[in-house]
């Protein structure tokens, strides 16, 4: 008997719910993971810690040396997520992204190259391919023989994925791919490319299919290596495709069912691209400590400044949270839930956008200093930036976690909608679906109207001031929620200043309760007196979010959208900045 999936935790707290059993206790790596992971953290040291100076080398170079490229391979760097079966490691979500955290402390670059071959280059191949795809291609996969990159972007279709124009024409056994794919990382050193291409005819959006395309095959050509604001050692190319006869023996998944495929590789692959940004704010953190101690202004140690300890222990607020959340989906992935696409998106937009402010403020510590080449603020800074572009924009994220989160209270409301329709030849029923929704509704009003999981029961007593704050703050949410969507209806689609703010109120109130829920967990094993700044991390961060819900709550109603929308077309009218002190 099929069994009904878990809800998505977020959108249930669209209804006011908080499925606290999804989150609590909080999850651990398991043992075996441990260890594995020990033995990998020494191997990247012993690989990474002797090239500190060269990654500095190779970003004014713009380019990775093949030499390194074949030690990356000799370590075993791509093999990390490929079955053992076929010569891989197997890591767990969990431990994968744990091991992107280890690499992003030493280089960006090297991160990613790892990344967007293991994350997403060869991912459809894991989650869609047949057994007999699999055997011919993960054991090269995993030696490096074959380094694997994700082509989706093109020039005309970056986040409206759904409107790409590379073509792949049934012809026989095989299909023919015309196409140019824009951006792709590792594009001139794969010789396996996850392609996406419309297999449908014009009137057919998003009617795409998802292939394996080889390098050797005729007619695939990559361009020149992008020269990059940041991750300049990565290598970045077009592919591009003339005529290229794939067999039909090479589709990922099911022919037109494209984009589900994309859209599952980028929702398992986001944790790595979170996993890698915690990396970096733990070591920009390790650096602004030990500058702060060292830069004496004044006749004493910068580090005694209050507005410098007001940095620093923001920076760790951040990175406790951002390493909660991203560590909670990663279970929810190796746990087998099926919904966590929400929260996903939700940790590799607070993860890229906590990871800036972090550099940024490790950067503007170390003074003049951080502006300088020869020390690694500058190249952090500019390597952190494409985070909040790639695997999706922020932008466009956000309007994916509420819309897709606000979708099942919407279905709700046009049940409703249509139930009321024949209340009048069936007043009984009618009058049961409005008590229904009644009931629901005055729970959201009233902490008197006592509702199944309206509350958390599992938290430690410990914690009973920010469990108050985040059932306030849930029911506020909800209430938000319904409130939109009665007023907008299905054109809350259009409506992406709302969507926004109820976007960064979802986001918040998720990282909050995987806090919540790593603190309270502690608290339990450890007792309060043993994690007492792992309390004052908590409660920082429910003093931040509670702000900055409550601004957004507020602004639903009260806010200057039309002005700044009227500012913005004037803008696009004139194409410029009209206003000059010199007339």
């Amino acid at each position: 008997m099929a069994t009904t999936p878990a809800p998505s935790f977020i959108s249930q707290l669209c209804f006011g719910s908080i499925e606290e059993d999804q989150i609590l206790p909080y999850p651990k790596m398991k043992d075996g993971d441990q260890e594995v992971f020990k033995n990998i953290r020494g191997s990247i040291e012993q690989l990474l810690k002797p090239h500190e100076k060269d990654f500095r080398e190779w970003d004014a170079k713009g380019e990775m040396p093949a030499s390194f490229l074949e030690e990356m391979k000799q370590f075993g760097l791509f093999s990390l997520l490929i079955p053992e079966a076929h010569g891989g490691m197997n890591l767990s979500t969990t431990a994968y992204s744990r091991t992107l955290q280890e690499l992003a402390t030493y280089d960006g670059s090297v991160a990613v190259t790892v990344g967007a071959h293991s994350s997403i280059g060869m991912r459809g191949l894991l989650l869609f391919g047949t057994d007999e795809q699999k055997a011919k291609w993960c054991p090269k996969l995993a030696t490096g023989e074959m380094i694997a990159a994700f082509c989706l972007t093109e020039p005309g279709a970056g986040s409206d994925a759904a409107s790409i124009k590379t073509t792949a024409v049934a012809d026989g056994d095989d299909f023919i791919l015309n196409g140019s794919k824009l951006w792709i990382t590792n594009g001139g050193i794969a010789q396996f490319y996850t392609v996406f291409a419309k297999t449908g005819g014009q009137a057919e959006r998003g009617h795409m299919t998802a292939f394996v395309v080889t390098s050797d095959m005729p007619g695939v050509s990559t361009g020149p290596h992008e020269d990059k604001m940041g991750l300049r050692a990565s290598n970045t190319t077009t592919v591009n495709m003339d005529n290229v006869r794939v067999p039909k023996a090479n589709v990922l998944g099911e022919v037109g069912k494209g984009f589900k495929v994309a859209m599952k590789i980028l929702n398992s692959g986001r944790t790595g691209l979170g996993g890698g940004s915690v990396g970096v704010m733990k070591k920009m953190i390790e650096l602004a400590t030990k500058q702060a101690k060292e830069r004496v202004q004044f006749g004493k140690p910068i580090a005694e400044f209050g507005l410098i300890k007001q940095k620093l222990g923001h920076m760790v607020v951040a990175c406790y949270a951002t390493e909660s959340a991203v560590n909670m989906v990663n279970h929810f992935i190796d746990s087998g839930q099926e919904e966590y696409a929400v929260e996903a998106a939700i940790t590799k937009v607070f993860a890229s956008e906590a990871m800036w402010r972090t550099v940024d403020e490790a950067l503007q510590i170390a003074g003049g200093n951080g502006f300088m080449r020869e020390f690694p603020y500058e190249r952090a800074l500019r390597d952190a930036r494409i985070n909040r572009i790639f695997e999706g924009t922020n932008d466009i994220l956000r309007l994916f976690i509420a819309l897709t989160a606000m979708n099942e209270v919407g279905s709700e409301l046009k049940e409703l909608a249509s139930s009321l329709k024949g209340i009048f030849d069936n007043p009984i029923k009618g009058f049961g679906v409005i008590s229904d929704y009644a009931r629901r509704r005055a729970s959201l009003a009233t902490t008197y109207v006592k509702r199944e999981k309206q509350a958390f029961t599992k938290l430690h007593p410990a914690l009973v001031k920010e469990q108050a704050i985040f059932q306030e703050l849930t029911r506020d949410l909800a209430t938000a929620v319904d409130r939109i969507l009665r007023k907008h209806g299905k054109n809350i689609i259009g409506k992406q200043f709302a969507s926004r703010r109820l976007a960064d109120m979802m986001i918040d109130l998720f990282v909050l309760s995987c806090t919540m829920a790593r603190v309270s967990t502690a608290v339990s094993e450890k007792g309060a007196a043993s994690v007492t700044k792992e309390l004052e991390i908590l409660q920082v961060l429910t003093g931040q979010v509670r702000r900055r819900v409550r601004k957004n709550l507020s602004a639903i109603d009260d806010n200057e959208d039309e002005y700044v929308k009227s500012l913005a077309d004037h803008a696009l009218d004139a194409e410029a900045y009209i206003w000059d002190n010199v007339t």
